[in-house]
């Protein structure tokens, strides 16, 4: 059985903490993970019982390891009880503390580039990510949950995902629109909005780029209007008002709403087949974050991927 040690530095601290990594997991006990996410061991073990009672309780997370521990002035080695990378992940996410924050930011990162950046590029990488996905769903993180939902349900399976990786999603098929979305029907959709008498600043229009995003979903060339199935309009829109900023506060909010709202009345929100919404809200709320993390270079690949989220199942 092979072991490892790897040292882990807590973010803005000189904490450092040695993982333990064996046998295919890395493993904490439950003093580390308190100088990990910068919280008691209490405080800890509670996140501990809960998460074994809602969301692992049929997965092995625990395994005994002879440690050394200084007792008064003696060194004395006993079995200590150390939680696998499953527990270690749903710890990070219930905890609350700046730690906890930047260690959700960087698993939401990690799982970002793994679908983004083609790590995923040999057995070995897939399994990883099989792994991750694996691991994300368990979670009572929605918006993690929903990032692993969008490659098991919409992408052709984990062993599929060489398209996704190269950045070469086949542009899905789309419906022709009935409905024509224009700025006042927007902007009167906007106001009404339950947000908006939360804060004052809600949906405020910083500039025209509003405007921008809604000309530019509906533009022509030469006559022909260069998106022209309902999928990629919604898609564009939604992709146009999370990245042009055009609301002091909101953007996400009323991109994803908008996004619904049009699909719905062009008839392309549900299945035909299953009268289901193609997009669940969990997912949705996880592309919208993938859109607002993608780069300037990745535009079409996040539109291709959110129009593959539209497609009627085969």
């Amino acid at each position: 059985m092979e072991e490892k040690l790897i040292l882990y530095c807590v973010h803005k601290t000189d904490v450092i903490v040695n993982v333990r990594a064996e046998d295919g997991n890395v493993w904490l006990n439950r003093r580390q993970m308190a100088a990990l996410f910068a919280r008691d061991v209490k405080t800890i073990g509670k996140h501990i019982s809960n998460a074994l009672r809602e969301e692992l309780r049929d997965v092995p997370t625990v395994a005994y390891f002879a440690t050394v521990q200084i007792e008064g002035e003696r060194k004395i080695t006993r079995q200590v009880e150390y939680y696998g990378l499953d527990m270690i992940l749903s710890v990070g996410y219930r905890v609350k503390s700046a730690e906890g924050v930047h260690f959700r930011r960087w698993a939401n990162e990690v799982l970002r580039e793994h679908l983004l950046r083609g790590y995923t590029v040999n057995r070995k990488r897939m399994e990883q990510l099989g792994k991750i996905l694996e691991i994300a769903e368990r979670s009572a993180a929605p918006e993690i949950a929903g990032l692993a939902s969008i490659v098991r349900e919409y992408m052709p399976g984990l062993n599929k995902l060489d398209a996704y990786d190269r950045q070469t999603i086949p542009k899905a098929e789309g419906n022709k629109d009935g409905w024509i979305l224009t700025y006042e029907e927007a902007r009167a959709f906007i106001d009404q909005m339950r947000f908006g008498r939360e804060s004052a600043l809600f949906g405020r229009e910083k500039d025209n780029s509003f405007k921008s995003a809604l000309g530019a979903v509906y533009q022509t060339f030469d006559g022909d209007e260069l998106y022209p199935g309902v999928q990629e309009k919604a898609a564009r829109l939604l992709y146009l008002i999370v990245k042009n900023h055009a609301f002091v506060d909101g953007n996400k909010r009323i991109a994803a709403a908008l996004f619904v709202w049009f699909l719905d009345r062009n008839k392309a929100l549900r299945s035909r087949k299953t009268g289901r919404p193609f997009i669940d809200n969990n997912a949705l709320a996880a592309a919208t974050l993938m859109l607002a993390l993608s780069r300037p270079e990745e535009k079409e690949l996040m539109c291709r991927l959110v129009m593959q989220m539209l497609e009627e199942p085969q």
